[in-house]
């Protein structure tokens, strides 16, 4: 888990703009398919909270309707900045979650 940068590996659910820990409190682990270690822990939603999620999004629709093309383009480009600033960081992840190799992960990035 030291390799992980705590800000991108969340073990909790972003829904309505803050992190959430699952109603009841349960977990699922996340472990590395080539090890067996546990990676973390993250929170085992049911529907509830998927259905907050659902509602969250629809509520999110009309701001983003009134975003012009400019302006979403504009933070789809500053998301993909910060994607690229990022990419070695989230690809060890890639690779720790679904046990692929770090280059294959980087190239997704990519």
């Amino acid at each position: 888990m030291s390799v992980f940068h705590s800000d991108l590996f969340r073990q909790q659910a972003l829904i309505a703009g803050s992190w959430r820990d699952a109603a009841d409190g349960t977990t699922l682990a996340v472990s590395n398919p080539s090890t067996g270690a546990t990676l973390g822990q993250i929170p085992n939603m049911g529907r509830a909270e998927a259905q907050q999620a659902v509602d969250a999004a629809a509520a999110a629709l009309p701001n983003w309707r009134a975003f012009t093309a400019a302006q979403r383009a504009a933070l789809l480009k500053n998301w993909h900045r910060l994607i690229l600033e990022n990419k070695t960081a989230l690809a060890q992840i890639m690779t720790a979650e679904q046990g692929k190799p770090l280059a294959e992960a980087e190239g997704e990035i990519a």
